[in-house]
């Protein structure tokens, strides 16, 4: 597998990003044009508008399904660094942060950790900022 780095590290889940959210969109447009040729026709209004209904149902539960998995790994990936920084400074990790900051944290290798943290606190970084001051790249490939 190809290291990991500031250039790479997004992922993409062809499943969901390429098959599920296309398909999703166009469920809807096709539910919209159904609804429009049934008013022209003055034919089964009533079913098409329940298909349209039905597909924004289908597209909000799909995309809420990625939603709350990402929020639940942006929980988990806040306590482990907190652990991480624990573990290598005997402090928390500053209260200060932002969880966006937390996360582009996790990259940055044990040597960098606590330098990095106090000055995205101090300067502001933002996430893309302190990925990009990251000098040893750490993989995290489990991210959803």
């Amino acid at each position: 597998m190809k290291q990991q780095n500031i250039d790479n590290h997004v992922r993409y889940h062809p499943l969901f990003h390429f098959y599920g959210m296309p398909l999703a969109l166009i469920t809807i447009i096709g539910s919209i044009v159904n609804l429009c040729i049934a008013i022209k026709n003055s034919d089964h209004v009533w079913l098409a508008v329940f298909i349209l209904i039905t597909s924004f149902l289908l597209v909000i539960s799909f995309i809420l399904t990625r939603t709350y998995a990402n929020k639940v790994q942006d929980r988990v990936i806040r306590m482990e660094e907190n652990f991480r920084h624990f573990t290598l400074t005997g402090k928390p990790l500053n209260s200060k942060l932002t969880v966006g900051q937390i996360i582009a944290l996790r990259f940055a290798s044990e040597e960098e950790l606590p330098e990095l943290s106090e000055r995205a606190v101090n300067e502001g970084l933002s996430s893309k900022a302190i990925k990009q001051s990251i000098k040893n790249w750490r993989a995290d490939e489990y991210r959803v």
